[in-house]
């Protein structure tokens, strides 16, 4: 069976799905494409049900329940770091109620995260990368930055307001799940545990085979030098990228219950891990 696999063009999903583009791991059968799209995208693109698997923001699992279940391992999650609020001056929380922020997507657990932290605030949604700029230059005061923004923003003039990934592990003492992995459900029983086995297998294959995964995701780097894309692969690529375990579980029901109480989803959440 055709799997295709959507995830970021970024070097932590494509570290971690290098080896699929090898001979290491037994694909039990299946051909795996990967297709490459920016996350708001994606998430898009699960509502729509367009892809087998596919990487998606754990904001938008609630949109997409009915149709995909979660993967339990292929996360990203920061204990203690993630997205950061940006602007070329400091500023104080009470003055980011009064002006404009550049989100990446309103379906991104980032934007969520911002929610959480300062409920009501004017934003405008514009693609990622183009985020520092669009502060740096003046034609946005504030910006969310995600991906590797979160460590290149000083190269833009820019200072961190808040580290949204540290207020979060201070506020809950929990990690924060940014991305997660999910699989359409119709695959029935046997293919589901075939894919979740052989995506398993590939992230600890990359980990295991670092310097050659490392090499392969630098070609996702937008221009980042090696030392910047192995320390970010290093933030998101890690044993809670291998399996939540109980920790990761319990931040991903966390920020769930917290949204769905800020009343962000369209229905009470179930959450569902492939076995």
């Amino acid at each position: 069976m055709r799997i295709r696999v959507g995830h970021s063009p970024d070097p932590d999903d494509a570290f971690m799905y290098w080896a699929l583009t090898t001979d290491l791991v037994d694909k039990r059968g299946h051909e795996f494409e990967q297709v490459l799209a920016d996350i708001q995208t994606l998430n898009q693109w699960a509502r729509a049900g367009r892809l087998e698997v596919t990487a998606i923001s754990l904001a938008a699992y609630p949109f997409v329940q009915e149709d995909y279940a979660l993967l339990p391992h292929g996360a990203s999650i920061g204990a203690g770091y993630g997205p950061v609020l940006v602007a070329r001056r400091p500023m104080t929380r009470q003055e980011l109620y009064e002006v404009e922020i550049v989100v990446p997507g309103a379906l991104t657990t980032s934007f969520l995260a911002l929610r959480l932290f300062l409920s009501d605030f004017p934003y405008r949604e514009l693609s990622f990368e183009e985020i520092p700029e669009e502060v740096a230059s003046g034609r946005a005061e504030v910006g969310l930055l995600i991906h590797e923004g979160q460590l290149t923003f000083e190269d833009y003039g820019l200072v961190k307001i808040v580290d949204l990934g540290e207020w979060w592990l201070l506020e809950t003492g929990l990690p924060l799940v940014l991305g997660v992995n999910v699989v359409r459900r119709e695959l029935g029983g046997d293919v589901l545990c075939d894919v979740s086995r052989v995506l398993r297998d590939a992230i600890r294959c990359g980990l295991d085979n670092r310097a050659e995964a490392l090499e392969y995701a630098l070609q996702f780097g937008r221009g980042i030098d090696a030392a910047i894309a192995d320390r970010f692969v290093s933030m998101y690529v890690n044993e809670l990228t291998q399996d939540y375990g109980d920790e990761g579980r319990k931040a991903v029901t966390e920020i769930l219950r917290r949204g769905e109480a800020l009343g962000a989803f369209p229905a009470p959440v179930q959450v569902d891990f492939v076995a």
